[in-house]
């Protein structure tokens, strides 16, 4: 079993950055690719970024640019960095674990085996 905790959400600006922290439970986590997805009121969720266990990510068109995708094994801790928000940013951002999830499927939910409870982040005008 992982369970994850998402923190680091918050209300800011346009332009500003925000860094969210993933933190996990679970030994063998350094094995799980982690991914990011966010939902906006109204909105179905959507991926938002992925880090595998051997270093490759991969990031969302909309925020590609704007994203940096990092972990700290040590820590058992994945970091999304996010700068140059936008209001079309806000959202509740979620974390999840997969054990295996290949490089064709990984914006599918489902296809993630663990999920935290999500973490707000507001962008104003």
């Amino acid at each position: 079993q992982v369970q994850l905790v998402e923190s680091g959400g918050g209300l800011v600006q346009a332009g500003d950055s925000l860094r969210l922290s993933c933190a996990a439970s679970g030994r063998t986590f350094s094995r799980y690719a982690v991914g990011w997805f966010r939902q906006a009121p109204g909105k179905e969720r959507e991926f938002v970024a992925i880090r595998w266990a051997g270093g490759s990510s991969v990031y969302a068109d909309s925020m590609k640019g704007r994203l940096f995708i990092s972990r700290d094994n040590a820590k058992n801790t994945v970091y999304l960095q996010m700068n140059s928000l936008k209001p079309e940013d806000t959202a509740v951002y979620y974390c999840a674990a997969a054990g295996t999830i290949y490089s064709d499927k990984y914006y599918l939910e489902h296809e993630y085996d663990y999920w935290g409870q999500g973490t707000q982040v507001t962008v104003s005008s």
